[in-house]
């Protein structure tokens, strides 16, 4: 699987650069993944599922 969370299933999303003469240029926005091990298992993880699950262990 290419670059995608294993967790939420969030993955790159289009953007477009416009020029002064406001051509637009598509362009990837990727997402910030991380491997990390979760339960034993290395997975792919985005920052935003990192941040929530750290958020949730300092509750307990």
């Amino acid at each position: 699987m290419g670059k995608r969370c294993d967790i939420c299933g969030r993955s790159s999303t289009k953007g477009a650069s416009r020029s002064h003469s406001n051509i637009k240029t598509l362009k990837r926005q990727g997402i910030n993944l991380q491997t990390k091990k979760v339960m034993g298992i290395e997975a792919k993880i985005c920052t935003k599922c990192l941040r929530t699950m750290k958020k949730n262990e300092e509750k307990k």
